[in-house]
């Protein structure tokens, strides 16, 4: 009994880090396609 306890200890560890990682990409992005668009409006002004 203590060894399934543990088990779904660990999956439900690993699958909230895998959500973590998943925020932490789509914030990098995020942020990556909002110094593309003031590159880009810059350039347009220049």
């Amino acid at each position: 009994m203590k060894k399934i306890l543990a088990a779904s200890l660990v999956v439900a560890f690993v699958l909230t880090g895998c959500n973590t990682f998943k925020g932490v990409g789509k914030d990098v992005s995020s942020a990556g396609d909002a110094v593309t668009n003031t590159a880009q409006k810059t350039q347009d002004k220049l």
